[in-house]
């Protein structure tokens, strides 16, 4: 039988658990607010400066084309891979301990991936992506146990500005450092461990105390909510925001060189793109506060993302509009997806659960998303047919924040 999910107005008045959690929460510590923005910086900055340094990457080490697109997807794929596993393991072990391991292990695959060698390059990858997927699951749930229900989109907004800022930074100065480092492109692609070492460290003393749950005895592994409808919509809503973010960056600079842009100019229309969505997405909370149910704030944004799409169809000449509406709607979409992994969990094992089936869905639609586009451009020779399939996702993208962002918690068999 299905499980229905559980309206939080209903927990709250009947005094459950999780919302009796949330009063005995203090203030959320400036020490716990920079743990989380350190762990954070770590989640995209070892990925982005790939794009930059592909051409660098398919010269040195003789990769044809195929090969560095497979370089570009292994991350999502690895997390669409990884994703499932991070709950139990969070059970077994702990979510701050395996929180430090992964970080170890981000440190040791960023190290591997800058050695002079084709194998340690894709080993390097698969590794560090692995570790990387388990920050994208553990941060919620981290995030559902310290931090009260009130302050989670604020603290997700940040962690979400810290990690866009990061990869941007990432995708600027990955050239230049390969320009001008010796080692070339292998020092450049190992310079984010800076961020994994201080994370590992801010995080080290956090350990203690974060006993085990399967060694406790209180409670039990909560399983990924597959038969849950809520879950499944928070899923979609996580995996087509992240289609469109990925197919952005992915062709966003091609679409607009094939009318007419300067290389020079489409890079920075991307970066412009990049810039309006962190601004949008870091105001979300305030022009949200107070407010529970987010449906047609989800529905509304992801609705900006498919006209930002549509402009780029009907005038492709508008590129800057277009960016503004995909900006606008594509930030609020990330906070949003992220958040609604720690909002719509009545615990920290629920978060774990439910970011692991959204993240695990999420990066493989993802990953399906640029080569998609890409294998319809080649079969039309044009642009057209790609935007308006992007149109039509961003619509179905706004059915499912609507559902997404209604106040309720994902409901679990072992609670009926």
């Amino acid at each position: 039988m299905s499980t229905q999910p559980t309206s939080i107005s209903q927990q709250r008045s009947a005094g459950s658990e999780a919302p009796a959690a949330d009063h005995t929460r203090k203030a959320v510590s400036i020490g716990l607010v920079v743990a989380i923005c350190l762990v954070a910086a770590n989640l995209r900055v070892s990925l982005t400066g790939v794009g930059t340094l592909l051409p660098a990457i398919e010269h040195g080490s003789g990769l044809t084309s195929s090969w560095g697109g497979l370089l570009s997807t292994l991350p999502l794929l690895t997390f669409a891979a990884t994703s499932p596993l991070v709950a139990r393991a969070s059970h077994r072990f702990g979510t701050a301990r395996l929180l430090v391991a992964a970080l170890a292990v981000l440190a040791a695959g960023t190290v591997i991936r800058s050695l002079p060698s084709v194998f340690c390059l894709f080993a390097g990858t698969v590794i560090l992506s692995a570790a990387i997927a388990f920050g994208n699951v553990l941060l919620p749930a981290l995030i559902r146990r310290s931090v009260p229900a009130h302050r989670i989109r604020g603290i997700s907004a940040l962690y979400v500005t810290v990690m866009g800022v990061t990869a941007a930074v990432s995708s600027g100065i990955s050239a230049p450092l390969a320009n001008a480092l010796p080692g070339s492109w292998h020092t450049a692609l190992g310079w984010g461990i800076a961020f994994t070492v201080a994370a590992f460290l801010a995080w080290l003393p956090r350990m203690r105390g974060d006993k085990p749950q399967a060694s406790t005895g209180g409670t039990t592994h909560v399983p990924a909510p597959w038969r849950s409808r809520l879950a499944w919509q928070v899923s979609l809503y996580m995996g087509l925001q992240s289609l469109a973010f990925y197919t952005a960056v992915a062709w966003l600079p091609s679409i607009l060189i094939s009318h007419g842009t300067s290389s020079t100019t489409a890079g920075w229309t991307l970066f412009y793109y990049q810039v309006i969505s962190l601004a949008a997405g870091s105001l979300l909370p305030l022009l949200t506060k107070g407010r529970h149910d987010q449906r047609w704030t989800a529905a509304g944004a992801s609705v900006l993302v498919a006209a930002g799409f549509a402009v780029l169809v009907a005038a492709p000449g508008l590129a800057v509009v277009a960016c503004t509406l995909l900006g606008l709607g594509a930030g609020p979409c990330l906070v949003l997806a992220l958040s609604f992994q720690s909002e719509r969990a009545g615990s920290a094992g629920e978060a774990a659960a439910l970011a692991g089936m959204a993240q695990s869905i999420g990066y493989l639609v993802a990953a399906a998303g640029p080569l998609l586009l890409g294998i319809l451009h080649d079969a039309t020779s044009a642009w057209t047919v790609p935007l308006v399939l992007l149109v039509v996702l961003g619509i179905v993208m706004a059915i499912a924040g609507h559902g997404a962002g209604q106040d309720r918690h994902v409901g679990h068999s072992a609670r009926q």
